[in-house]
């Protein structure tokens, strides 16, 4: 890197134009710094010093920064960043245990809401809510209430709203991270990329009822299985909010294989022409999908799918994602490194505890060609319409 002290590469080249006409003229020269006002940050856009005016001398040299808030770096012109596997223009990304191009194989997730009462009686004081053990990734906690959250570290102590005092939202150096403390709205949250390297507790000072604070974190499975039994908060409380679910991607390797029942028939066909519209129409999820690889775990399948394109969302997706088939005859089949396009459905169940994407012996499933593609777009267009 360069020194501290070094003059910005941008200026440099600037100044390279200092005391020369201007390209085509003879007249006056002038000396140059840079202009931060043009859209394309990787043209050379210099401000002639004491003038109104600037000029653009074309492309910026290969390596110049994109700009004071760009991590992006100008290469031909083009402004490019880096992915996770550190070649520029790469759309690698870290998943969500902090590998990457990973799978999300080698972590678990753990999400919860706490829902304790409001108490009735007695001195009020900061209730814990729940430990999120060192080695933590994408740390999510919000409250929808005027309780009000707190953070402490093994350490330090309280961090954020500690000693009965607000703190300001925005970023604290936490445990090794990066705290984001906000508020917005009657929205109070708690964001921290990771991985944590002390523990860190959640705490709420009570001002009115309990509507329940969400949490969510992703552990590494070692982490997680030593945390299993040691205490998960320093100080003794009812209705405990660490029985956390937990979804646990299994690891790679052939898993237990279910017996097929001896009924099985072949599956049953999409009625494609009188249900495809109101499928998409319906559908929590229209995506383009490679499926990568799978695992028979019981009855069901679980399929490792690359997310190449959606066409329809109602909730987030990652690039990597799992998809079950939940059903003894695997209905429907998919087959390793084919690329198909599918409608799968949001499951979470009665408790909210888990949540998982479904493909039903019903949901519609076809290989991807390049006319099944432009149906999809033409159906989004239509669904949009029709909403």
């Amino acid at each position: 890197p360069c020194p501290a002290d070094a003059v910005p590469f941008r200026n440099v080249q600037c100044a390279l134009y200092n005391n020369r006409p201007l390209p085509g003229s003879s007249e006056q020269a002038y000396n140059w710094v840079p202009f931060n006002g043009a859209p394309n940050s990787c043209v050379l856009n210099c401000l002639a010093v004491g003038y109104n005016f600037h000029y653009t001398f074309g492309r910026v040299l290969d390596g110049t920064s994109c700009g004071a808030e760009s991590v992006g770096t100008c290469i031909s012109g083009n402004c490019l960043t880096a992915g996770c596997d550190g070649v520029l223009g790469s759309e690698m990304t870290f998943d969500s245990c902090g590998n990457c191009v990973g799978k999300k194989d080698s972590c678990i997730f753990i999400w919860n809401v706490f829902r304790d009462p409001y108490p009735s009686t007695g001195f009020f004081q900061y209730k814990n809510v729940t430990r999120i053990p060192a080695g933590a990734f994408n740390i999510k906690v919000k409250d929808l209430s005027r309780n009000i959250l707190a953070l402490m570290s093994l350490s330090k102590g309280f961090e954020i709203n500690g000693n009965w005092a607000m703190s300001r939202p925005g970023v604290y150096s936490v445990a090794g991270t990066e705290v984001h403390y906000g508020l917005n709205g009657s929205l109070e949250f708690l964001e921290a990329p990771g991985p944590t390297n002390e523990d860190l507790y959640i705490l709420v000072l009570f001002q009115v009822q309990n509507q329940g604070i969400e949490y969510e974190y992703w552990l590494p499975k070692d982490k997680y299985f030593s945390t299993q039994r040691e205490t998960q908060t320093p100080q003794p409380r009812k209705n405990s909010a660490l029985n956390a679910w937990v979804r646990t991607p299994t690891s790679s390797g052939e898993g237990t294989t279910a017996q097929k029942r001896e009924d099985c028939q072949k599956c049953i066909p999409f009625k494609e022409k009188t249900q495809k519209k109101r499928h998409f129409c319906q559908s929590d999820y229209v995506i383009r999908g490679k499926i990568v690889g799978r695992r028979k775990i019981g009855q069901e399948t679980r399929y490792d799918i690359h997310v190449k394109h959606v066409f329809k969302n109602k909730f987030p997706l990652d690039h990597l994602e799992f998809i079950w088939v939940s059903n003894q005859c695997d209905c429907p089949k998919l087959e390793d490194n084919k690329e198909y396009i599918m409608m799968p459905s949001r499951h979470v169940n009665h408790e909210h505890t888990l949540n998982r994407i479904l493909l039903s012996p019903n949901s519609y499933v076809r290989t991807w060609s390049q006319h099944e593609d432009q149906q999809m777009q033409r159906l989004n267009r239509l669904c949009r319409l029709s909403s």
